[in-house]
């Protein structure tokens, strides 16, 4: 298989991986990435998944990578809360939800992070479109959960203080009844005490 063929047969790939390929062409022979990646024909993401070099990376683009390369999974944590504008920093590497073991992979395009939850807890989260593909992302009230429930030790308000939260957009964007209702489901005392100290400090803050 030429190179152009390949580019012609997944050009509506925005990332694919070695399956994808030998759908195409059962007989081909992985030398052949190696010899594209050193033309700088594609990029390596992960041990089975490529980019061609010439896509464009963008957030969404990192997202919808994310999700690809370990799923099942989803991005929340301190991601998903820059996203929604809730915390005013830029943030370290891609963070994600999957019910899948905690995992990392660090790449030349950025670091993808991967936290573990129960596989009950894997809700909450909507698919937005991205150029005809579709990322799935922690809704609001999930990602603060989310957050919450791995980070154990924010509990006071020095904590709620120093993650420097848009207090603004939280009173403006969460909704409490969703909240409370996806907090259930949590069914963990400590996390809903935590939560609860978290909506006492928003509204005397």
């Amino acid at each position: 298989m030429q190179f152009i063929d390949l580019k012609t047969q997944l050009k509506d790939f925005l990332i694919f991986s070695t399956l994808d390929i030998e759908k195409i062409d059962s007989e081909f022979h992985n030398q052949r990435l190696s010899e594209w990646r050193e033309k700088d024909y594609i990029k390596k993401i992960t041990k089975e998944y490529y980019i061609f070099s010439d896509l464009e990376i963008n957030e969404s683009v990192l997202f919808l990578i994310a999700n690809k390369i370990y799923s099942p999974s989803y991005i929340s944590f301190e991601m998903a809360l820059s996203y929604y504008n809730l915390i005013p920093e830029a943030v370290y590497g891609v963070t994600s939800v999957s019910s899948k073991k905690t995992n990392h992979f660090k790449t030349d395009l950025a670091e993808f992070i991967y936290r573990s939850i129960k596989p009950e807890l894997m809700f909450g989260y909507k698919l937005v479109e991205y150029q005809g593909h579709y990322f799935k992302i922690a809704e609001i009230e999930k990602a603060l959960l989310d957050y919450f429930y791995i980070n154990t030790q924010l509990k006071t308000t020095n904590d709620f203080i120093g993650i420097r939260f848009n207090i603004e957009e939280l009173n403006n964007r969460v909704d409490r009844d969703k909240l409370k209702r996806y907090l259930k489901a949590f069914n963990n005392k400590s996390l809903a005490e935590r939560i609860n100290n978290l909506l006492k400090y928003i509204d005397h803050a």
